[in-house]
């Protein structure tokens, strides 16, 4: 059996050699694509007979990389290198990159944004009679249809509060945003993605601060590049004055508000609210 590599790319290193056995899901080779690591990974328990590739080497994607050959279970057994590393093949999925450090601290903090990380905040906003901005947004767009924009951002304050304060206090810097669809089941294809985007009052009073601004700048012009309509809810105050990572003085590059007058001529925009909503969220609301 030959393993040939799916992208184009630079190899990393090499972590297996002629004659030696592997577990399925084991890594055999790294490659380095777009900034990124890939991990070639063994489908099966293997032999490997061999080696076609070498560290440092640039190939192309469908490259040769290892011809190997699958080995039984009673083989397996009695192989002490094959019986540390092999895992059933349920398993083989995901197995490199759940041993990484780096690969969890990702995880981590996708999960932080969540409001099952926010527990307390949550049962506040749940006490007042009012839904989370994950919640309205969930509830509106297609079960796993939402694609989610600058999730990971966070406060501009990073010379007032610690990196771990801004990552737990202000998720996604207060902006929920990205591109799903809606009533997917009652238009085809493109005609029921929009885009969605909601301010979450219980990151700093849904203010608009200097990341969220941006974050609005992108899904605005991937609504007007793409002619797709706006869906926001707005909820929560204006300019956020206590972001202190912000250069210049006009703030003229923020072009949240240019776009928005240019996508009332191109296409549908709908504003919702609830609470409290002034300034700069009262202005999108329309």
């Amino acid at each position: 059996m030959r393993i040939t590599s799916d992208l184009q790319g630079t190899v990393v290193s090499v972590e297996a050699q002629p004659g030696s056995t592997v577990g399925a899901g084991r890594v055999l080779a790294v490659i380095e694509s777009m900034k990124m690591h890939h991990d070639v990974l063994a489908p099966v328990a293997c032999r490997v007979d061999a080696v076609l590739v070498q560290q440092g080497r640039a190939i192309a994607a469908g490259a040769d990389l290892f011809d190997i050959t699958e080995i039984g279970e009673s083989e397996r057994a009695h192989d002490e290198a094959t019986a540390d590393g092999a895992v059933s093949g349920s398993q083989a999925s995901g197995m490199s990159a759940a041993g990484r450090a780096d690969v969890a601290e990702v995880n981590e903090r996708h999960r932080l944004v969540l409001d099952e990380a926010r527990s307390e905040v949550v049962a506040k906003r749940h006490e007042r009679g009012h839904r989370t901005a994950r919640e309205i947004v969930g509830d509106l767009v297609d079960d796993g249809s939402f694609v989610e924009y600058g999730s990971l951002v966070i406060a501009a304050q990073r010379r007032r509060k610690s990196i771990d304060e801004l990552i737990r206090t202000t998720p996604a810097d207060g902006l929920v945003g990205g591109i799903g669809t809606v009533n997917g089941d009652l238009f085809e294809g493109r005609d029921s993605r929009c885009v969605v985007m909601s301010y979450d009052y219980t990151v700093l009073a849904g203010t608009q601060g200097n990341m969220n601004h941006r974050k609005k700048d992108r899904l605005f012009a991937v609504a007007e590049q793409l002619r797709l309509p706006v869906v926001f809810f707005a909820e929560g105050g204006g300019g956020r004055p206590g972001d202190t990572d912000v250069h210049g003085v006009t703030l003229l590059d923020c072009l949240a508000f240019n776009w928005f007058a240019k996508l009332s001529a191109l296409v549908p925009l709908v504003g919702i609210t609830t609470g409290y909503c002034f300034a700069g969220n009262a202005a999108i609301l329309g």
